[in-house]
């Protein structure tokens, strides 16, 4: 396993831990690289994502809320939920990962760490985003230059 899918499942696990008991991002890591002994090497990266995750909650948890439709960002589960978290803050404040990777990266941690329905939900989530992105992108790209004809 590679140290950023290594990293993505430390973030994860962090990120469920501050959830689950309304810890502080620093208290919660080190807790979580205590008691499962975490290797140094992916520790950087997870921490990344967490504090990213931290900085932008409120703007990533306002477009889960557009793209899940049917479905209050409060009552996801926190497993999908924070691997949904990661993906979209890798996918619109990481200019480094490309946005397919982060979205492969997210069903590969549901289907480890979620429920039978997670993959599919998680997917469907960010391919919506992701889709979303693109159209916005491409509205913003400037127009090639027309060509004067010969």
């Amino acid at each position: 396993m590679g140290l950023r899918r290594q990293a993505r499942e430390l973030a994860l696990q962090v990120l469920y831990q501050m959830d689950f008991n309304q810890m502080a991002p620093e208290r919660a890591f080190d807790l979580v690289c205590r008691c499962f002994e975490v290797a140094r090497e992916p520790r950087a990266f997870a921490k990344l994502l967490v504090d990213g995750v931290c900085l932008h909650k409120e703007a990533i948890d306002q477009r889960l809320a557009e793209a899940s439709e049917n479905w209050r960002v409060e009552r996801m589960s926190s497993v999908d939920r924070n691997i949904l978290r990661i993906a979209l803050y890798e996918m619109f404040h990481r200019d480094d990962i490309p946005p397919r990777v982060s979205i492969n990266e997210a069903i590969e941690l549901a289907k480890r760490f979620g429920t039978e329905d997670s993959r599919s939900f998680v997917n469907g989530v960010l391919d919506k985003l992701f889709h979303t992105k693109q159209q916005k992108e491409d509205k913003a790209a400037p127009a090639p230059p027309k060509q004067s004809p010969a």
